[in-house]
């Protein structure tokens, strides 16, 4: 098994290094997490900074969300929004083997068609990879520079490290997904991007009016609610605190139904492929 995996995972290597995309995507994505989070800290700096009474009182309710244990709640916070950028990479994966046929090349070569989607499965688990490895390294330094040396309970929150890994193989896998059945790179970003931003937030506030919160079971905000709005906002007032706790304790349960959305998406694409005809 192994050896099959490292198999599927050098040719897949072989083929997306030669993409020019993947190299500037990953480049941004490697520059856009970092820079939003410098862009968040200067904002919290600005607010914060000084001995005035209102930047007194701002300190005093937001505590330092950038400082060990919260940054690694915090960053993973304001980091979830950017899931866009390497769900485009994905879907450019995806996309460019029918494009360009390479998904037939390799079957006609010898590989299964269980092969050929492991293969991709891989490549997301790579690009989640990387972009929770710059995660981590994001919170580790802010962590480390807002902490004044104090890091007796650095490590107490680091769960969060697996949820943002964990939230990160799902939303890419629902864009391997739209790429998978489109298979058109622009109808798959247009949807990703126009479903994402404008209708899943649409039917989420509806539902929460509405519907009992039953949108809480739509496919990104379930993996969303995985990591809550970091603890300072539950400070602002009581309501805001009942949520905070509340969305603490559902927690597990976003988590299960995430793994069991994800597991169901693959098992789709899997099955999708070895009988549709080539």
């Amino acid at each position: 098994m192994l050896p099959n995996i490292i198999h599927i995972s050098k040719v897949e290597w072989m083929k997306i290094k030669q993409y020019p995309a993947w190299w500037i995507l990953i480049g941004i994505v490697a520059l856009t997490y970092p820079a939003t989070i410098v862009a968040a800290h200067s904002f919290y700096a600005n607010a914060t900074e000084g001995t005035s009474d209102a930047r007194m009182l701002a300190k005093m309710i937001l505590g330092n969300p950038f400082s060990f244990p919260n940054t690694w709640h915090t960053i993973a916070y304001f980091s979830s929004f950017f899931i866009l950028l390497p769900a485009i990479l994905v879907i450019m994966l995806i996309t460019n083997e029918f494009q360009y046929k390479t998904h037939r090349q390799n079957v006609i070569d010898g590989w299964s068609r269980t092969q050929f989607i492991t293969g991709k499965l891989i490549d997301v688990f790579i690009i989640t990879l990387w972009v929770t490895l710059i995660y981590f390294l994001v919170a580790l330094y802010f962590g480390a520079t807002n902490s004044d040396g104090n890091w007796y309970d650095a490590w107490t929150e680091i769960h969060y490290v697996g949820l943002f890994f964990i939230q990160t193989f799902s939303q890419l896998t629902i864009a391997f997904l739209l790429g998978f059945l489109l298979k058109r790179a622009f109808m798959a970003m247009a949807f990703l991007v126009f479903y994402y931003i404008v209708i899943e937030n649409i039917l989420v506030e509806l539902a929460r009016k509405k519907l009992n919160d039953w949108g809480r079971f739509l496919p990104f905000e379930v993996s969303d609610r995985m990591i809550p709005a970091p603890g300072f906002f539950s400070r602002m007032s009581t309501d805001m605190k009942k949520t905070y706790e509340l969305s603490h304790e559902k927690i597990p349960e976003h988590t299960f139904l995430t793994l069991g959305i994800t597991f169901a998406i693959w098992l789709i694409c899997f099955r999708i492929f070895s009988r549709k005809d080539l």
